[in-house]
């Protein structure tokens, strides 16, 4: 029997949780949770049954696990009440809006035995997958150096809805975090930041660009560079062939340098001295082989097998968790001029 998995969250990437359970293994969408008319509209769409409140949901005993696809702004209480039913719950990123509230999720869920991962979909994808195995493998000896490029254009209309030009909204907080969490799984835990900020193009509230130094407890150096203001193609999205709305380009994004080789992302590229190592001698670019499955998809199945008992997750509350305290410290960093030091 199929591992029943609901999604609460009509909107834009609950729809896309949605059609993701469908095509995943061992698991079955059972069930559509939004207030909307929008939501219910959605869930017969589906064929599967419709719930205006989580509660309603939980009494009805009609799934094993929730993905919580809501606004931000309720991933918290939303979790809780996953929590206090006992229900495991995939949190769309970030985990919480802030880190005292993330704390509180977290003990609860751990007093209470129920398990709760977050949506950092990138994760799952089989190119981190393989990134991740080279860089554990110690192709790249020590790592010295990484760099992170988020720059892409957002435009104008976008910013027609309010709440859009109001701190809080900025790629920092909605787009930098992914890249955060993929630098903990390459590269391990950050100790500190130090960051910039400006919004000098458009004049709204959020920030437009933001640039970070990075500094990891293994003593590795990083710099990211995030801008919604770039008419450019360095992002993840607009060069890993990962989600069909954006046109996708041949560049890279990430680069991470270490004592033996380095890696580029998403292309894949290892490079290395074929003898000996130094910038006098010949260096060469293998590219690791590696699957195109949807991360989506791979999650929905990963999520079916943690609530069965057959997986822990690969991305945790706590990592997730983590991924929000780097975005604070950022944050905190950029509005004090200070480097600011995480103590997770």
């Amino acid at each position: 029997m199929s591992t029943r998995i609901a999604v609460a969250g009509a909107g834009l990437i609950g729809k896309r949780h949605a059609t993701a359970i469908v095509a995943a293994k061992d698991v079955e969408l059972s069930a559509i949770v939004d207030p909307t008319d929008a939501g219910r509209a959605f869930a017969v769409e589906m064929n599967v049954a419709w719930y205006a409140t989580l509660d309603a949901m939980f009494a009805a005993n009609v799934a094993d696990g929730v993905i919580l696809a809501v606004p931000n702004t309720v991933h918290g209480e939303t979790a809780l009440a996953c929590v206090a039913a006992g229900m495991p719950a995939l949190v769309e990123k970030p985990f919480t809006t802030d880190v005292a509230e993330g704390r509180a999720v977290l003990a609860a869920a751990q007093a209470a035995g129920v398990a709760l991962l977050t949506g950092h979909h990138r994760r799952h994808n089989p190119l981190i997958t393989k990134a991740v195995e080279v860089v554990k493998s110690g192709a790249l000896g020590t790592l010295t150096a990484v760099q992170a490029q988020t720059w892409f254009l957002k435009p104008d209309p976008y910013f027609d809805v309010e709440w859009r030009r109001h701190k809080g909204a900025g790629p920092v907080y909605l787009n930098l975090i992914h890249d955060i969490d993929v630098l903990h799984a390459l590269c391990g835990p950050i100790e500190s930041v130090h960051a910039m900020e400006s919004n000098f193009v458009r004049g709204n509230e959020v920030e437009e660009t933001a640039v970070i130094l990075l500094k990891f407890r293994s003593g590795l150096l990083g710099t990211v560079n995030v801008s919604d203001a770039a008419a450019a193609p360095w992002s993840w999205e607009l060069t890993a062939r990962e989600n069909a709305h954006y046109a996708a380009t041949s560049e890279n994004c990430y680069w991470i340098g270490g004592t033996d080789g380095s890696l580029a992302l998403p292309n894949l590229a290892l490079w290395s001295h074929a003898g000996e190592k130094g910038w006098w001698d010949p260096i060469t670019m293998t590219k690791p082989i590696f699957e195109f499955d949807d991360p989506l998809v791979l999650q929905a199945a990963h999520f079916g097998r943690v609530i069965r008992g057959e997986d822990a997750p690969l991305v945790s509350g706590a990592d997730g968790l983590a991924a929000v305290e780097v975005i604070e410290a950022v944050k905190r960093s950029a509005a004090t001029g200070q480097t600011v030091h995480i103590f997770a």
